[in-house]
């Protein structure tokens, strides 16, 4: 069985401060998808996660302190590839796959929609990224798509979807996007198995909204169609506080 677990944690550096290295190892994950290092590889203490077993691979935005992806395996993967070839996405450091025997693992960090201007960046890089994923997938059927997606699908996904209604990361034609995602042919692994509210990986520092659960599910590990008969277990591990973001875990039966 492989435990793939992805985790947004704002800044590497400030997480290794609240023993992420720590964590790691008593994940005991075979696979750690990181989003938002907000690290130069230089940056990024590879030796750390060296003595508990795990090799690094890192994509860093070209700006410094900002965005970045990493995947983090104990297993050294068959290939690595570093970005997706689309120059406007990999200049901001937002995509890197892993291909394993049995699976190909990606890390992404989806665009905020922070302003006007970035909201745009946004909406062409869910564009951009649909149609790179999707002849990707006819090469390495078996994708696992891990990562902070920005973007809650569903009502039950966030915490006051009323209010919610106009923001980003939860606009009708965002929401729009995750469903045509999910019927190209791929399965959001925690909803399959949680139908459940109140299950959130975001929450704002303001107002005390992580002790009120007050929250948005934004961080998905999605799966080809192709394994959902290995998906064994997916978890929200909301008690991990190393970032605004908790981890989110598949366990995938080899």
């Amino acid at each position: 069985m492989s435990i793939i677990i992805s985790y947004n944690i704002n800044g590497i550096r400030a997480a290794i401060k609240k023993d992420l290295v720590g964590w790691a190892k008593a994940s005991n994950a075979d696979v750690i998808c990181l989003q938002e290092i907000k690290a130069k590889p230089e940056q990024f203490n590879k030796e750390l996660f060296g003595q508990i077993g795990y090799n690094c691979y890192i994509n860093s935005a070209d700006k410094p302190g900002y965005s970045g992806v990493a995947i983090l395996s104990k297993q050294i993967p068959k290939h690595v590839e570093i970005g997706c070839g689309i120059k406007e996405i990999d200049l901001e450091g937002r995509v890197i796959r892993a291909d394993f025997d049995n699976f190909s693992v990606m890390s992404i960090y989806f665009p905020s929609g922070t302003n006007p201007l970035r909201q745009s960046f946004k909406m062409r890089f869910l564009e951009l990224i649909f149609d790179y994923i999707l002849e990707l997938k006819l090469k390495f059927p078996n994708l696992i798509i891990s990562g902070d997606y920005n973007i809650c699908h569903q009502a039950i996904d966030i915490h006051n979807p009323q209010r919610n209604k106009n923001s980003s990361g939860f606009l009708p034609e965002e929401r729009k996007w995750v469903s045509k995602f999910i019927e190209s042919g791929f399965i959001d692994s925690f909803r399959h198995l949680n139908k459940d509210p109140h299950h959130y990986s975001w929450w704002s520092y303001r107002a005390a909204a992580r002790s009120k659960n007050l929250g948005w599910r934004i961080d998905y590990n999605m799966i080809s169609d192709s394994l959902l008969s290995r998906l064994n277990r997916a978890a929200i591990l909301n008690q991990a506080k190393h970032s605004d973001h908790c981890p989110v875990l598949i366990e995938i039966l080899n």
